[in-house]
Protein backbone atom coordinates (compact mmCIF):
# COMPACT_ATOMS: atom_id res chain seq x y z
CA UNK A 1 0.00 0.00 0.00
CA UNK A 2 2.83 2.70 0.87
CA UNK A 3 4.87 1.71 -2.35
CA UNK A 4 2.02 2.04 -4.56
CA UNK A 5 1.07 5.47 -3.13
CA UNK A 6 4.89 6.42 -3.13
CA UNK A 7 4.72 5.30 -6.88
CA UNK A 8 1.72 7.10 -7.45
CA UNK A 9 3.32 10.26 -5.85
CA UNK A 10 6.75 10.31 -8.26
CA UNK A 11 4.62 9.65 -11.41
CA UNK A 12 2.72 13.09 -11.06
CA UNK A 13 5.47 14.91 -11.92
CA UNK A 14 5.82 15.07 -15.26
CA UNK A 15 9.55 14.41 -16.37
CA UNK A 16 11.99 17.49 -17.45
CA UNK A 17 12.03 18.65 -21.01
CA UNK A 18 15.51 18.00 -22.88
CA UNK A 19 15.10 21.22 -24.27
CA UNK A 20 14.75 24.41 -21.45
CA UNK A 21 13.47 27.70 -22.27
CA UNK A 22 14.81 30.33 -20.70
CA UNK A 23 12.79 33.09 -20.76
CA UNK A 24 15.16 36.24 -18.82
CA UNK A 25 18.35 35.09 -20.49
CA UNK A 26 21.18 37.55 -19.34
CA UNK A 27 23.94 38.40 -22.46
CA UNK A 28 26.46 38.92 -20.48
CA UNK A 29 28.26 37.55 -17.32
CA UNK A 30 26.46 39.44 -13.95
CA UNK A 31 28.98 39.07 -10.99
CA UNK A 32 28.30 37.55 -8.07
CA UNK A 33 30.23 37.47 -3.95
CA UNK A 34 32.73 35.11 -4.72
CA UNK A 35 33.85 36.32 -7.82
CA UNK A 36 37.46 36.46 -8.52
CA UNK A 37 38.25 40.09 -10.38
CA UNK A 38 41.26 41.43 -12.12
CA UNK A 39 41.34 45.22 -11.91
CA UNK A 40 43.48 46.86 -14.37
CA UNK A 41 44.21 50.46 -13.90
CA UNK A 42 46.27 51.64 -17.85
CA UNK A 43 49.28 53.57 -17.14
CA UNK A 44 49.13 52.72 -13.23
CA UNK A 45 50.23 49.54 -12.07
CA UNK A 46 50.29 50.15 -8.25
CA UNK A 47 46.59 50.82 -8.04
CA UNK A 48 45.82 47.87 -10.13
CA UNK A 49 44.64 44.76 -8.45
CA UNK A 50 43.24 41.14 -8.45
CA UNK A 51 39.76 40.64 -5.09
CA UNK A 52 37.74 38.81 -4.13
CA UNK A 53 33.76 40.16 -4.32
CA UNK A 54 32.82 40.13 -0.66
CA UNK A 55 29.72 38.15 0.63
CA UNK A 56 27.95 41.46 0.70
CA UNK A 57 28.97 42.23 -3.40
CA UNK A 58 31.14 44.96 -2.65
CA UNK A 59 34.62 45.28 -3.21
CA UNK A 60 37.85 47.32 -1.76
CA UNK A 61 40.64 48.20 -3.97
CA UNK A 62 43.75 50.85 -3.80
CA UNK A 63 41.95 54.39 -3.59
CA UNK A 64 38.28 52.40 -4.06
CA UNK A 65 36.57 51.59 -0.65
CA UNK A 66 33.12 49.92 -0.34
CA UNK A 67 32.15 49.73 -4.18
CA UNK A 68 29.02 48.19 -5.49
CA UNK A 69 30.03 45.08 -7.68
CA UNK A 70 27.49 42.43 -7.77
CA UNK A 71 25.14 42.70 -9.85
CA UNK A 72 27.11 44.52 -12.39
CA UNK A 73 28.50 43.43 -15.74
CA UNK A 74 32.53 43.60 -15.45
CA UNK A 75 32.10 46.67 -17.88
CA UNK A 76 29.96 48.40 -15.80
CA UNK A 77 32.39 48.03 -12.88
CA UNK A 78 35.16 49.38 -14.85
CA UNK A 79 33.47 52.14 -15.70
CA UNK A 80 32.09 52.93 -12.08
CA UNK A 81 35.65 52.80 -10.95
CA UNK A 82 37.07 54.79 -13.88
CA UNK A 83 34.37 57.55 -12.20
CA UNK A 84 35.56 57.15 -8.59
CA UNK A 85 39.35 57.44 -9.84
CA UNK A 86 38.79 59.91 -11.93
CA UNK A 87 38.91 61.79 -8.77
CA UNK A 88 42.75 61.02 -7.99
CA UNK A 89 44.34 59.71 -11.73
CA UNK A 90 43.77 61.73 -14.98
CA UNK A 91 41.14 60.10 -17.40
CA UNK A 92 41.69 57.08 -15.59
CA UNK A 93 41.10 53.66 -18.10
CA UNK A 94 40.29 50.74 -16.30
CA UNK A 95 39.65 46.97 -17.36
CA UNK A 96 37.64 44.48 -14.74
CA UNK A 97 38.46 40.85 -15.83
CA UNK A 98 36.43 37.92 -14.30
CA UNK A 99 39.27 35.09 -13.86
CA UNK A 100 37.70 33.25 -10.92
CA UNK A 101 33.52 32.70 -11.36
CA UNK A 102 31.14 31.97 -8.98
CA UNK A 103 27.86 34.24 -9.84
CA UNK A 104 25.02 35.02 -8.38
CA UNK A 105 23.16 32.77 -6.09
CA UNK A 106 20.23 33.23 -9.03
CA UNK A 107 22.40 31.84 -11.38
CA UNK A 108 23.68 29.01 -10.05
CA UNK A 109 22.73 24.96 -10.37
CA UNK A 110 22.42 23.45 -6.90
CA UNK A 111 22.71 19.63 -6.06
CA UNK A 112 21.57 18.02 -2.78
CA UNK A 113 21.15 15.17 -1.31
CA UNK A 114 22.80 11.61 -2.34
CA UNK A 115 25.54 13.02 -5.02
CA UNK A 116 29.04 12.36 -4.13
CA UNK A 117 29.94 15.54 -3.43
CA UNK A 118 26.86 18.00 -3.14
CA UNK A 119 27.40 21.58 -3.96
CA UNK A 120 26.45 25.08 -5.89
CA UNK A 121 28.04 25.01 -9.41
CA UNK A 122 28.47 27.76 -11.44
CA UNK A 123 26.11 27.93 -14.34
CA UNK A 124 28.01 27.17 -17.95
CA UNK A 125 26.09 28.38 -20.65
CA UNK A 126 24.62 25.21 -22.73
CA UNK A 127 25.25 23.06 -19.30
CA UNK A 128 23.77 19.37 -19.36
CA UNK A 129 22.53 17.23 -16.78
CA UNK A 130 25.50 15.20 -17.32
CA UNK A 131 27.85 17.74 -17.02
CA UNK A 132 26.58 18.68 -13.75
CA UNK A 133 27.01 15.29 -12.41
CA UNK A 134 30.31 14.67 -13.73
CA UNK A 135 31.11 18.16 -11.32
CA UNK A 136 29.44 16.44 -8.98
CA UNK A 137 31.40 13.86 -8.55
CA UNK A 138 27.97 11.18 -9.41
CA UNK A 139 25.64 9.53 -7.34
CA UNK A 140 26.53 7.48 -4.05
CA UNK A 141 25.49 4.00 -4.00
CA UNK A 142 22.76 4.85 -1.87
CA UNK A 143 21.39 7.13 -4.42
CA UNK A 144 17.65 6.39 -5.63
CA UNK A 145 18.68 8.28 -8.82
CA UNK A 146 15.34 8.04 -10.99
CA UNK A 147 13.46 9.58 -8.23
CA UNK A 148 15.31 12.79 -8.34
CA UNK A 149 13.76 15.65 -8.39
CA UNK A 150 14.40 18.86 -10.54
CA UNK A 151 13.28 22.52 -9.25
CA UNK A 152 12.83 24.76 -11.72
CA UNK A 153 11.20 28.32 -11.83
CA UNK A 154 9.30 29.23 -15.17
CA UNK A 155 7.81 32.52 -15.49
CA UNK A 156 8.11 33.44 -11.33
CA UNK A 157 6.36 29.46 -10.22
CA UNK A 158 8.95 27.16 -9.10
CA UNK A 159 7.70 23.71 -10.99
CA UNK A 160 9.11 20.72 -10.05
CA UNK A 161 10.38 17.67 -12.56
CA UNK A 162 11.24 14.11 -12.86
CA UNK A 163 14.57 13.37 -13.90
CA UNK A 164 16.29 9.91 -14.75
CA UNK A 165 19.90 10.04 -12.99
CA UNK A 166 20.33 6.24 -12.94
CA UNK A 167 19.19 5.94 -16.40
CA UNK A 168 21.60 8.77 -17.56
CA UNK A 169 24.44 7.91 -15.20
CA UNK A 170 24.58 4.23 -14.59
CA UNK A 171 22.88 2.84 -17.85
CA UNK A 172 24.33 5.59 -20.12
CA UNK A 173 21.12 6.70 -21.68
CA UNK A 174 21.89 9.50 -23.40
CA UNK A 175 18.12 10.41 -23.86
CA UNK A 176 17.81 10.76 -19.96
CA UNK A 177 20.05 13.97 -20.28
CA UNK A 178 18.42 17.16 -20.30
CA UNK A 179 19.65 21.12 -20.69
CA UNK A 180 20.02 23.10 -17.39
CA UNK A 181 19.26 26.40 -16.91
CA UNK A 182 20.92 29.13 -14.38
CA UNK A 183 18.59 28.83 -10.85
CA UNK A 184 17.78 24.61 -10.55
CA UNK A 185 18.19 22.55 -7.71
CA UNK A 186 18.77 18.95 -8.14
CA UNK A 187 17.49 16.97 -5.13
CA UNK A 188 18.68 13.28 -5.36
CA UNK A 189 17.15 11.05 -2.80
CA UNK A 190 18.04 8.13 -1.14
CA UNK A 191 17.18 4.64 -1.73
CA UNK A 192 15.12 2.82 0.99
CA UNK A 193 17.03 -0.14 0.23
Amino acid sequence: MIISIFLFGCASKPLAPAIATQTEKAPYYIIGPGDQLEIFVWGNEDISSSIAVRPDGRINSPLIEDLQASGKTPAELAHDIENRLSTFVKTPIVTVMVSGFVGRFSEQIRVAGEAAEPQALSYIENMSLLDVMIQVGGLTEFAAGNRSTLIRTVNGVAKEYRVRLDDLVKSGDITANIQMLPGDILIIPESFF
